[in-house]
């Protein structure tokens, strides 16, 4: 499995070689260096844990300080760790960059999105309104949520007002339209979770072929 972590820049187009344009997200990925690596023998799992974007020394925790330091590398403001199927052919202290991917991979991309607050039912799960005249009383009301005397409850689960977004969020089999090693940029086709700016996590899909 190839992982990288990047920033989310926003989303352009590009123009194939048929005169087709072709939507794509920009994705500043990289560099990343493999701060740690999980072994079965060792820890009961096989991960590797990539760190991304400087930091200073100030900003960052006494204990994260010393793992960075037995790396040989300056602090780092992002750590994710990634489960892995097999051993990682990865070290410690190793750079991780845009080039292992290639154009025509499909990638899985892990993002957060967007917090929206507190919603309602319509914008949260797509419900529909009432009428807006003759008096009704149910324009953008949930309406009823439950029974009468029997059950005498609110089943668990039920489409509800609440806090909407901010949630982790895969897409996944997403091709690589584009590599810029020079820029450190992946150009994905289509749409990923998250605001411009917001950390992402792009690794192999599973299926792991290309189109």
């Amino acid at each position: 499995m190839t992982l990288i972590l990047g920033r989310k820049k926003g989303m352009t187009q590009l123009f194939t070689e048929d005169g087709r344009h072709v939507g794509v997200t920009v994705v500043s990925a990289g560099p990343c260096v493999v701060t740690q690596v999980r072994t079965q023998s060792v820890d009961g799992y096989d991960a590797v844990q990539l760190g991304y974007d400087d930091t200073t020394e100030k900003r960052t925790k006494k204990p994260q300080s010393g793992h960075f330091k037995k790396v040989g590398c300056p602090p780092k403001q992002v750590l994710r760790e990634e489960r892995l199927p097999a051993a990682a052919e990865m070290s410690v202290g190793d750079t991780v960059n845009v080039e292992v991917f290639e154009p025509g991979d499909i990638v899985d991309v892990v993002g957060t999105t967007k917090g929206r607050g507190f919603a309602g039912t319509i914008k949260r799960h797509g419900f529909s309104r009432g009428a807006a005249t003759h008096g009704c009383m149910n324009y953008r009301r949930p309406g009823s949520i439950g029974a009468a005397a029997y059950p005498a409850r609110v089943f668990k689960g039920k489409r509800m007002s609440g806090h909407y977004g901010d949630e982790r969020h895969t897409t996944k089999n997403i091709e690589v339209v584009q590599v810029d090693a020079t820029r450190n940029l992946l150009f994905l086709k289509g749409s990923i979770a998250g605001p411009r700016g917001g950390i992402v996590q792009v690794r192999t899909a599973k299926t792991g072929s290309k189109k």
